[in-house]
């Protein structure tokens, strides 16, 4: 069985689907700490170009609670209504917009307040639209040592879902050891994307945006076949 585990982003870039799209499990992490700097809550989107960054709005609360500790602001619901505006007008010119508009309404006018929950049903939601069968599975809800750390912790969740292969992005392959994970009957495999480019209307190409970019401008046969757009190391 093919695993994956990954902090919650919100709609990152493709190649966090490629790696739900790699294995049969993929793991979210929900009760690990929330970090301002990384990209649990914010991605990026174009804009005339150019690349901007965008974030959910947070409730303010202490920088040590976990992920799903974490509430919206009740700013955001003024603040989804100038996200989705800003959206319509960087993207309406966009070939598919009026098919994937609908989805990302979807997402934003989701109900939920907690921060992990409402990036959990935005990564579902597009997982169902690029039709991926991956199970995808809470991490607070594996039986296991969840004061493990880093690796501990990864080779914990493979042994309790009986994983025979972890997959990891490229970007972590200085934190683990092949031979730690072997002597636990695991392979360790790390993705690597490939060059992806397509035509963002006129624009010099800007690579590595939010999915929201690749669903605009591509079909969902392209994506799909960019989904493959890897290799493994």
């Amino acid at each position: 069985m093919k695993l994956a585990i990954m902090q919650p982003y919100f709609l990152p870039y493709i190649g966090y689907f490629q790696l739900i799209n790699a294995v049969d499990k993929f793991v979210v992490y929900d009760n690990i700490e929330f970090t301002k700097k990384g990209w649990i809550h914010r991605n990026r989107l174009l804009n005339n170009g150019k690349d901007y960054l965008f974030s959910l709005p947070l409730k303010k609360d202490s920088d040590y609670l976990n992920v799903n500790q974490r509430e919206l602001s009740v700013d955001f619901f003024v603040y989804k209504s100038k996200i989705l505006r800003k959206i319509e007008n960087d993207y309406k010119k966009a070939p598919y917009f009026e098919t994937v508009s609908p989805l990302i309404e979807k997402i934003f006018n989701d109900s939920e307040i907690n921060l992990f929950q409402f990036i959990f049903f935005s990564i579902n939601e597009i997982v169902k639209f690029l039709s991926i069968n991956t199970q995808i599975i809470i991490s607070s809800e594996i039986s296991i040592d969840h004061s493990l750390k880093s690796q501990d912790k990864v080779i914990a969740l493979c042994k309790e879902l009986s994983a025979s292969n972890y997959y990891n992005p490229i970007g972590g392959v200085d934190l683990y050891n092949k031979n730690d994970f072997l002597q636990n009957n695991i392979s360790l495999n790390f993705i690597k994307s490939k060059k992806i480019e397509y035509k963002q209307l006129e624009n010099v190409f800007i690579p590595w945006l939010s999915i929201v970019d690749i669903l605009m401008f591509n079909s969902k046969e392209e994506v799909l076949k960019m989904l493959d757009n890897y290799e493994i190391i």
